[in-house]
């Protein structure tokens, strides 16, 4: 079989990951110069299901609970199995009974706990909660390793191209994203910042709750750290705005004013598509599949919904759990 991807973010990648291995012959068409530039490149890439609970539904959790055994496989080498620490300032600490009242999968941990699993947050925060099945992975890493695997596996990259000029394959996925022009779908604009500093080691993502701001700091290589995200109701993918700019350095001062000194190493903004419920779809339409929606869960679901997706390009079976609503209309009708 003989099928095209549209689009090289984490979605396109991951089912052309699952395609080839079981035997299809895929073409991955990309209108951008190369992996670069998408929401997928300024992602935190935390594999966080029972921390995303807190805002999100429980398909979430069930889609998600496998992800880091995913890329584990397909990336090895790439993933942190280190859990995720959560913690709140001492006047916020309601926000941390909440957090714990939301979301499952953790367990309290004191001040001495804290500071022996991360020994540069010793004496700042009295309580937190550890997620410790949870882990996380370098976004960019895992992308530009997933590439060359699926190249080595006879996969075709065609960069700058436009796929709708391209012909000839029994289906196609489509996994352009916002860029699709669905008009149920909105843009939600998430803003990072990637830091330097060498006076903070931390060994797992960090959360840290705050009313207004939330944030996460995420460590990458060299002394790095990523730090975000906003959640802005916007299809705009200009630059970073400078009230985003003030709340993610200010709540990472918050966190260790260590990152008072930091480097701004870089700025970044990705527009995530989301349907109105915040969850994945994949839908069927002629010879054409489409994995859309993914939201601010696009490490976490991508492998899930690949498979998904392969499994209903080989099978012609579409999964009841996202099918497309005038699909569930004719059933009920």
């Amino acid at each position: 079989m003989r099928v095209l991807v549209k689009g090289a973010g984490i979605a396109g990648l991951t089912v052309a990951f699952e395609l080839a291995t079981r035997g299809a012959a895929v073409t991955v068409a990309e209108t951008r110069h190369g992996l670069g530039g998408n929401a997928s490149w300024f992602a935190g890439g935390m594999l966080a299901p029972w921390c995303e609970l807190e805002s999100a539904e429980q398909p979430v959790l069930d889609l998600g609970r496998d992800a880091a055994d995913w890329w584990e496989a397909a990336t090895p080498g790439q993933v942190t199995r280190a859990g995720t620490l959560v913690v709140a300032a001492p006047r916020d600490a309601g926000e941390l009974d909440r957090f714990a009242s939301r979301t499952s999968g953790h367990r309290r941990v004191d001040e001495d706990e804290i500071a022996l699993l991360e020994p540069d947050l010793a004496g700042r925060f009295r309580r937190g909660l550890l997620f410790s099945d949870e882990a996380h992975l370098d976004p960019r890493q895992a992308m530009a390793l997933l590439h060359d695997r699926l190249a080595a596996m006879g996969v075709e990259f065609h960069f700058c191209a436009d796929a709708q000029a391209v012909s000839g394959f029994d289906r196609q996925i489509d996994c352009t994203g916002i860029a699709t022009g669905d008009d149920r779908l909105r843009g939600v604009r998430g803003e990072m910042l990637i830091l330097r500093t060498p006076e903070v080691s931390l060994s797992r993502p960090v959360r840290l709750l705050h009313p207004r701001f939330p944030l996460y700091v995420v460590p990458r290589a060299d002394h790095h750290f990523m730090v975000g995200a906003t959640m802005i109701e916007s299809q705009s993918s200009g630059p970073v705005r400078a009230r985003s700019m003030m709340e993610l350095l200010g709540a990472a001062y918050a966190l260790h004013p260590a990152f008072g000194e930091a480097e701004i190493v870089e700025t970044g903004v990705g527009v995530r598509p989301a349907f109105p419920d915040n969850l994945p779809r994949i839908e069927a339409l002629g010879n054409t599949v489409a994995i859309n929606g993914l939201y601010r869960h696009g490490f976490l679901l991508a492998p899930a919904m690949a498979r998904q997706a392969a499994e209903l390009v080989f099978s012609h079976d579409k999964p009841a759990e996202f099918a497309h609503e005038s699909d569930r209309q004719r059933r009920t009708a």
